[in-house]
């Protein structure tokens, strides 16, 4: 099963590239992020023409994640199992990553596929930063419970952290800040510990 993951920056924007990609990569699941639209914009019946199914879990703002699958879709779970909180500021920041889509599973060809947003974090140590500890603490919270250890499952998507000094341009550089600090590296690292491997 080929399975890629993309962070799309507006299917409303360019639906056109991603079809053309989808024709010439021709992955059997492809699991989107920030696609900026709404669950009614959802172009379904585009995917369906080029043989995909299509979910889709958000509200048409940057947190919106979506699974388009040539083996079928089933199963379909959002926010870990639960409806979305309602914003308790009018602030359109991910300090409230639990009322955001960022989190959409399905199954697909007898695999659990797990597409994922994380939150920014945005700068270490501020309300952004511990939401999103908060947020990675859920979705590991939620594998536990969700996924058995004998479960073929792919976690995939955009994860906002930078696992090694490996994965960014120059780690002098970027010491100290977000996505390549301890906390969020020790998060993403809970991931691999429930028997996950980091593909890439």
């Amino acid at each position: 099963m080929r399975i890629a993951p993309w962070n799309v920056n507006s299917l409303k924007a360019r639906p056109e590239k991603v079809l053309w990609w989808l024709d010439r990569a021709k992955p059997d699941v492809l699991l989107m992020q920030e696609t900026k639209i709404a669950d009614a914009e959802t172009p379904g019946t585009t995917f369906t023409q080029a043989g995909y199914e299509l979910t889709h879990h958000g509200e048409g703002r940057w947190d919106v994640v979506a699974i388009a699958s040539r083996c079928g879709i089933g199963g379909v779970i959002t926010n870990f199992g639960e409806l979305l909180r309602p914003a308790r500021t009018s602030d359109t920041g991910d300090d409230e990553p639990l009322t955001e889509a960022r989190m959409l599973a399905a199954e697909c060809g007898g695999v659990r596929i797990i597409c994922v947003y994380a939150p920014n974090g945005r700068q270490v140590d501020s309300p952004f930063y511990q939401a999103k500890l908060l947020w990675f603490d859920k979705l590991a919270r939620w594998i536990n419970q969700a996924v058995p250890p004998n479960t073929p499952a792919v976690i995939g998507g955009d994860f906002n952290v930078a696992p090694g000094d490996i994965d960014v341009w120059a780690p002098i550089a970027c010491h100290g800040g977000t996505h390549v600090s301890e906390r969020e590296r020790q998060a993403f690292a809970r991931l691999t510990s429930v028997g996950f491997v980091d593909a890439y």
